[in-house]
This record gives C-alpha cells, sequence and structure tokens, in this order.
C-alpha cells in the first residue's frame, strides 16, 4: 500500500497532481468528488479515458456524470470511515509523520484481515 500525507490546508488538486506525477498504471477512469473539479484535472484526464467529477456549482457548464459508475465512490468513502474508526487515525495523536502513515497500514492490514476471515 503507498498512502501520501499532505497539510489538512492544502486543497484536493496538489494531492492530484502528486498521484499523477507518480509512476503508476495510466489512469481510465477518476471518480471523484467536487473538489476535484478542474478543468487542469479533466484535460488530463481527457487523453486516458474520462472523468466521473460532479460539477460544482459555479461551473458555466455542467459535463454530464454517468451515475452508475459515481455510486461506486461510495466504496472508498466507506473503507475511509472504516479506517477512520480507528481513533488513533481520526484523531491524529501521532505526532510524526512516519508513525501517523504506519498506523494507517497496521489498520488497513487490519480490515483486509477481517474481511478474508467472513
Amino acid at each position: 500500500m503507498k498512502a501520501a500525507l499532505t497539510a489538512g490546508q492544502i486543497s484536493d488538486y496538489s494531492g492530484y497532481a502528486r498521484t499523477a506525477d507518480a509512476d503508476l498504471p495510466a489512469t481510465r477512469v477518476l471518480i471523484a468528488d467536487k473538489g476535484y473539479d478542474s478543468d487542469a484535472i479533466r484535460e488530463a484526464l481527457e487523453a486516458g479515458g474520462g472523468a466521473v467529477i460532479p460539477a460544482r456549482r459555479n461551473r458555466k457548464e455542467q459535463p454530464p456524470v454517468d451515475g452508475s459508475i459515481h455510486a461506486l465512490r461510495n466504496r472508498i468513502e466507506r473503507c475511509i470511515n472504516r479506517l477512520k474508526n480507528a481513533r488513533r487515525l481520526a484523531t491524529r495523536y501521532d505526532k510524526t509523520v512516519a508513525s501517523y502513515l504506519g498506523f494507517i497500514e497496521i489498520v488497513s492490514v487490519r480490515l483486509w484481515f477481517r474481511h478474508l476471515s467472513t
């Protein structure tokens, strides 16, 4: 698992820039929330596949969103919610980035084992 940590006041755009610059397989579809609604992100994804991002209210042209694909985002939200059930993650008791990311990996493995045993 690979996770990165950004400051709390940093926008989602910078998080996308880190992901786009990483050496990862080509993205076919990006399923995201309104925080990622920018022309630059949409244009970058046009070549590789597409973006399933609901438009912000103030956007002049409201691009269509495939509701069935966007509904898959719920799985990610539920996973993040389960990670935050670990109080240590939700309240950020760890002071260093390394220990916080390490605990994210521990909780992820615990959830994965729980999923395998059911």
